[in-house]
C-alpha cells in the first residue's frame, strides 16, 4: 500500500476527550474514528490490525477445538424472557417492536441463542462435548462510555460456549479454553494475569478475568504480595480480624448529640471502630432493607447483590429513609423486625458493638447480633482493601489498576435449566447440560495492546497485530534513480513477503518519521539521497534508537533479522 493512496490522515493533537494512551494513540495515528459516545468506525489502518487479531482468535479457538458458528445480533425478547434476563440484564437491554409488533432485542451477549441452539441438536450423551465461538457485532447501552475502544456501547466480541454432560467435563473445557486464552494475549503482545472476579450480569457459580495491569485501567485489581492470589475488587475476599467473644454485657442507651458517623462515635467514645456495628440502608426491589456492618469494614454492593439472590441494591436517598421513619446516623438493626436485616459475618467475629439507638442523637451500647437484633441473610459483603491479609493467609493485599481483556465463566445449569437443554444419559435419564461461557473483546484487546506497548513518540506493536510489517520511507523522490530504488525496495520487500506501506508523500522527513512512530510498524526503511551517500539505507526498529545503514542488497535480510 502506497500511503498517497491511504484513506486517513494522523493527528499532531489528540481530541480533549481523549483520557487515555489508546484513545489517543489510535485515533492520532487514524486507526479509529468516533462516531457518537462509545460507537467508532475502524479506518483502514485500525481494521488492518483487528483482521490480525480475529486471526488470532481464530487460529487458537480452533486449535483448542472451537468450531465457528454466527448468531443473530437481533433476537426475540421472548428468548430473554426464558431465561429470566429480559429486566434484569444491565445495562438494560435495547430493544424495539418490529413491524409485525414483536417485541425485539439487540444482544448484548449470547448466551441464550447458544442454549437455543444446543438444545435444538442435543438428546444424547453422544452429542457432547463441544464448543462452539463467534466473533459477532454486541450492544450493550453503557450509562458511560469511556477511554475509546475500552469501554464502547457497540463492540465486537469473541464469544465461546462449551456443552458438556457433567462436571469433570466442564473443568477440561474451562481449562482449554483458560490455555487458548494465553495464547491468545501473548501473541498479541499482552501479559495478563489471570483472576478470580464476578459472574455478573452473565451469571455461573466462578469466572476468572484476564487483565492487563497497567495504572490507566478502571478495575481495582487485589494481590497477594506472597502468593499467587489475585481478585478483582468486587469479588476479592480477606481474612477477617477476629476478636475474643466477651461475655454479653446489658444493652445500655446513652445519648450523642452531633455524632452521625462511625468515626466521630468511635472517637468519642475511645474505642476502635472495630467495636462499632454500621448501619446501612438500600432500596432492593422497591423495599428498604437495612445492612450492619462491623465499622472497620465498608459493604462491597457487588457482594450484597449476590447475596441477595442478584436484586440489585443501591443506597436509599435521605428522603426514602425519612418516609420509612428511620433516623439516619442513629440507626441500627435493633427493634426493627418489620425490614429485612442483612448482616456481614465480621458482627459474628467480636460482641458488645455500640449502635444506633434509632432515636436522634442516641446510641446503644453492649450490642450483640441473635440476642439484640436478626439476621435474615448472613454473610460475606466486606469489600477487601489494600493492606488487609490474604485469603490464603499469606502476605497482604496489594492494589494494583487494570484493564479486563477477557473473562471466563463456569456456567454451570444456569440457562439450561431455565431454557430446557438436556440430553439423555446412558441409563436413559434426562439431565441438565453443562455449560461454560468465554468471552474476549475485540477492540478493547487493540487497545489494550496499544497500553502495553507505546512510548511518547506513538504505538510500539508487535508483529502480529501491526497494520503493516515494514514502513519504508522514500525521501528525495523527486530524483529518478532514488524512486527507482524505492520501488524496487518497495517489490522487494512485497517479494519476500512482507506488508508494506510505502511513504510515498511529497512530505518533509519529519513527517514521514513522525507518522511511523506514530503507527507502531516494527520496522522503518529509510531510502534517501542521504542515506545511499552514507553507502546504503536505513534500516531501524521501532523500538530501537539506533538506525543502522546497510547494503542495499542486504535490506530485506536486515528486515528479517528484526522481525524474525
Amino acid at each position: 500500500m502506497r500511503s498517497s493512496q491511504l484513506f486517513g490522515k494522523t493527528l499532531r493533537q489528540a481530541p480533549g476527550d481523549a483520557e487515555t494512551i489508546s484513545h489517543q494513540l489510535l485515533t492520532r495515528a487514524g486507526f479509529i474514528q468516533q462516531i457518537a459516545a462509545g460507537i467508532f468506525s475502524l479506518q483502514p489502518l485500525g481494521s488492518r490490525s483487528i483482521t490480525k487479531i480475529r486471526n488470532i482468535i481464530r487460529e487458537e479457538m480452533d486449535r483448542a477445538g472451537g468450531q465457528e458458528i454466527n448468531m443473530p445480533v437481533v433476537q426475540p425478547r421472548s428468548l430473554w424472557e426464558e431465561s429470566g434476563r429480559a429486566e434484569t440484564f444491565v445495562p438494560p437491554l435495547a430493544s424495539f417492536e418490529d413491524r409485525r409488533e414483536r417485541d425485539m432485542v439487540i444482544a448484548p451477549t449470547h448466551e441464550e441463542t447458544a442454549t437455543a441452539m444446543a438444545r435444538a441438536s442435543v438428546t444424547s450423551y453422544r452429542d457432547l462435548p463441544f464448543t462452539i465461538y463467534q466473533i459477532q457485532t454486541k450492544f450493550r447501552d453503557e450509562t458511560r462510555p469511556r477511554g475509546g475502544l475500552l469501554r464502547v456501547r457497540e463492540f465486537e466480541m469473541k464469544d465461546a460456549y462449551s456443552f458438556d454432560a457433567d462436571e469433570a467435563g466442564l473443568d477440561r473445557s474451562f481449562q482449554a479454553m483458560v490455555e487458548a486464552y494465553k495464547r491468545i494475549f501473548r501473541r498479541c503482545g499482552v501479559e495478563v494475569v489471570m483472576v478470580e472476579a464476578d459472574s455478573g450480569g452473565i451469571g455461573g457459580k466462578d469466572s476468572n478475568e484476564f487483565v492487563l495491569l497497567t495504572d490507566s485501567g478502571e478495575d481495582t485489581i487485589l494481590m497477594s504480595n506472597e502468593s499467587d492470589y489475585a481478585a478483582n475488587v468486587e469479588k476479592a475476599t480477606f481474612i477477617k480480624k477476629e476478636f475474643p467473644a466477651g461475655e454479653f454485657g446489658d444493652i445500655e442507651e446513652f445519648a450523642t448529640p452531633g455524632l452521625k458517623t462511625i468515626e466521630e462515635l468511635a472517637k468519642a467514645e475511645g474505642v476502635s471502630k472495630s467495636k462499632t456495628a454500621k448501619a446501612v440502608f438500600y432500596m432492593v426491589d422497591g423495599e428498604i432493607v437495612i445492612v450492619t456492618i462491623r465499622g472497620d469494614y465498608d459493604v462491597n454492593e457487588t457482594k450484597l447483590r449476590n447475596l441477595l439472590g442478584g436484586a440489585e441494591p443501591r443506597l436509599a436517598t435521605p428522603e426514602e429513609v425519612k418516609v420509612a421513619g428511620l433516623i439516619s446516623g442513629s440507626a441500627s438493626a435493633v427493634g426493627l423486625d418489620h425490614i429485612k436485616s442483612i448482616v456481614d459475618d465480621s458482627i459474628k467475629m467480636g460482641s458488645n458493638y455500640l449502635a444506633g439507638a434509632n432515636k436522634e442523637g442516641f446510641h446503644l451500647r453492649n450490642v450483640n447480633l441473635e440476642r439484640d437484633f436478626k439476621a435474615d441473610i448472613l454473610g460475606d459483603i466486606a469489600e477487601a482493601k489494600k493492606g488487609y491479609i490474604s485469603p490464603d493467609g499469606k502476605g497482604k493485599l496489594v492494589a494494583r489498576r487494570g484493564i479486563e481483556v477477557g473473562h471466563v465463566f463456569k456456567l454451570g445449569n444456569v440457562y439450561s435449566s431455565k431454557m430446557s437443554a438436556e440430553y439423555t444419559d446412558e441409563d436413559g435419564e434426562q439431565n441438565e447440560i453443562l455449560m461454560g461461557c468465554y468471552g474476549i473483546g475485540v477492540g478493547r484487546l487493540l487497545a489494550a495492546a496499544v497500553e502495553a506497548n507505546h512510548d511518547d513518540f506513538g504505538m510500539l506493536l508487535p508483529q502480529s497485530i501491526a497494520p503493516y510489517d515494514v514502513y519504508l520511507a522514500g525521501l528525495n523522490l523527486d530524483d529518478p534513480d532514488i524512486a527507482s530504488k524505492a520501488e524496487q525496495l518497495y517489490e522487494a520487500l512485497e517479494n519476500a513477503g512482507y506488508e508494506v506501506l510505502f511513504d510515498d508523500r511529497d512530505s518533509p522527513p519529519g513527517v514521514k518519521f513522525k507518522d511511523a512512530d506514530l503507527m507502531g510498524i516494527p520496522v522503518r526503511v529509510v531510502i534517501s539521497a542521504r542515506s545511499l551517500g552514507n553507502g546504503g539505507i536505513e534500516v531501524k526498529a521501532r523500538d530501537n534508537k539506533e538506525s543502522p545503514i546497510v547494503a542495499e542488497t542486504d535490506v530485506v535480510e536486515s528486515v528479517k533479522k528484526i522481525l524474525g
